[in-house]
Parts: structure tokens; C-alpha cells; sequence
């Protein structure tokens, strides 16, 4: 894709709900390459371990830079985004909460501690971690006027780890102008985010835009390092497991043409099943299909069968 020009969306440009009412910050073109500065996901809130989650304002958390209104990105159609690169601050902080997390009767008290980015490693508590610099953040405009900490098939709070330097996010557009929005980088995150928080950074992301006309994918899709990743959320994990696999099957035997019970073996031997994250109100998991499998263009027009 050729870039036709490069725009800066600063982070003092931030909003709470992915809803068409909130009105653009920038209008960009298809092909145009973003440098999008974001807030980490407390909104800078947290400065020190003396600062824990029970005393912030939590009408200012999980802050999304934008929105961005995507000319030609109409509904129906499906929003390409490039994530060329995410580059996060050198410090950051991971919390707990009570009553928050995967092991919510646990947690009695919120605590506070602090995690250092040197490069590619993340240091926490004395131990040194590989970096894996991500956006937990990246959604479009819906009708449901979702709080950005919630993850839904316009994407939103999604905190899935290959959501990363050169993964393609492909994302359904319900209103014009697609109104994407982004924030909530983490410098290491384990799957299922455990205890509420990975390492909470603010930074910048580079990406670049693309429209798939009349493609628009029934839950959000991630291209990376040769795999399709289907990302549901529901209320319960239980749900988006079962939601995930019945799209990925379906999405087979459409695109391959292939009768439902063959997909569903082919499923049983080519695709993998995983967990983004435990703690938002909506729990998120994906499906993983090999590119080898099935092209972008099939596994699209399939999913686009399905919204």
C-alpha cells in the first residue's frame, strides 16, 4: 500500500465511548499513515506505588486516542489497520484491585507496583521479562455506544498480546468514517491478563489504513505471524469460547466450501483456541486458523456472511 500522507493524532485527543455521537478528532484517507500518541490505560493517574486504583476517578480510565474518521469507510464495509510499530514509555505500572481479576474473593486490598521497559525486556519485581509491546485498546463507532473498557464485535477493550507491531486488525465499520479510536498500551501481558492489569504504559503507535468495501467481518480479525485470529467477547468466557469456534467452523465450511460436519473436523485438527483476557466485563477469546488454510479474502467474504 502506497502511504499518501502521514498524520499525528496527539493524546490529549481522547474519548470514553465508542459511539457515533463523539465527534472526529482528525479526518484521514485510506492509505494515510497515523502516528497515534496514547495515554496508558489509568490515565496517568498512577505516578507511584502510593497511588492505587480505589482512589482514582474512574470516569477517566482506559482513555482511546481519537476517534479518526476514515473517508470511504462506510457501513458494511470492514476497516484495515496495520500496526507498523508500538513503542511504549520506559515505565509503567501493573495494579490489583478488590474484587477485580480472574481471582476476584481473593484480592482484599489494591496495590500498586512498578514495571521498567529497557528495550526489548520488561523488568518487574527483580525478574526480566521479553517485551511484548501491544494495544490493548482498538475499536470503531457502535450503535451500543460501548465504553471503551468493554470488548464487543466492534472491537474496544480487546487486550489480546498479538494485536502488535505488524499485525493486520480488521474490524467491521457500522457508521461512516469507521470513527476509530485506540490507547491502552502494554509493554508484556500474559494471556488471560490475570489480576486485572498488564504492564500499563503510555507511547505511540504508527499504523496505516486500509477499507475492504462491503467486507465487514462479524467479529474482529488479526493477521499475524501466518495466522487468523477470530477475537469474540461475551459475558462469560464459557460464551465467547463457544461463539468463537461456531464462527470459525461456519467461516471454514463457507470459505473452503466444505459441508458443515467436515468443517468441523478440519476445525478439530487445524485450529487452536485461546484466551485474550479474563477480568472486563465482557471476557474475551479467539480461534486461531493457519493463512495456509484459507485466504483473507475467503475467510472475509465468510465472516461477512455471518454479521
Amino acid at each position: 500500500m502506497v502511504v499518501l500522507s502521514t498524520v499525528i493524532v496527539p493524546d490529549t485527543q481522547v474519548f470514553y465511548v465508542f459511539s457515533p455521537d463523539v465527534k472526529p478528532v482528525v479526518r484521514v484517507k485510506r492509505g494515510d499513515r497515523l502516528i497515534v500518541y496514547t495515554k496508558d490505560a489509568l490515565g496517568g493517574q498512577i505516578t507511584s506505588e502510593e497511588n492505587v486504583v480505589t482512589s482514582m476517578d474512574f470516569s477517566k480510565v482506559n482513555p482511546a486516542t481519537g476517534p479518526i474518521y476514515v473517508e470511504d469507510a462506510q457501513p458494511g464495509d470492514a476497516l484495515l489497520v496495520r500496526v507498523v510499530s508500538v513503542e511504549v514509555a520506559g515505565r509503567g505500572f501493573v495494579v490489583t484491585a478488590p474484587g477485580a481479576g480472574a481471582l476476584p474473593r481473593l484480592v482484599r486490598e489494591a496495590r500498586t507496583r512498578t514495571c521498567y521497559v529497557y528495550g526489548d525486556s520488561v523488568e518487574f519485581l527483580g525478574f526480566k521479562l521479553p517485551a511484548r509491546k501491544m494495544i490493548g485498546v482498538i475499536g470503531v463507532a457502535t450503535s451500543e455506544k460501548a465504553p471503551t473498557g468493554v470488548p464487543g464485535r466492534h472491537g474496544g477493550n480487546l487486550d489480546t498480546r498479538f494485536i502488535t507491531e505488524g499485525s493486520l486488525v480488521i474490524l467491521p465499520v457500522e457508521h461512516p468514517g469507521a470513527l476509530l479510536g485506540l490507547g491502552d498500551l502494554h509493554a508484556v501481558m500474559g494471556d488471560g491478563e490475570v489480576c486485572v492489569a498488564a504492564c500499563e504504559v503510555p507511547g505511540k503507535v504508527t499504523i496505516e489504513l486500509d477499507v475492504a468495501k462491503n467486507l465487514a467481518p462479524a467479529w474482529p480479525v488479526v493477521q499475524h505471524n501466518g495466522s487468523f485470529y477470530i477475537l469474540v467477547s461475551h459475558d462469560k468466557i464459557e460464551g465467547a469460547i463457544e461463539e468463537a469456534v461456531n464462527v470459525s467452523v461456519e467461516a471454514l465450511s463457507r470459505g473452503l466450501k466444505l459441508n458443515w460436519h467436515d468443517a468441523y473436523m478440519l476445525a478439530s485438527l487445524a485450529v487452536d483456541v485461546g484466551i485474550s483476557q479474563l477480568v472486563d466485563p465482557r471476557k474475551t477469546a479467539w480461534t486461531r486458523i493457519p493463512t495456509s488454510l484459507i485466504s483473507l479474502e475467503n475467510l472475509l467474504n465468510a465472516l461477512s456472511e455471518l454479521r
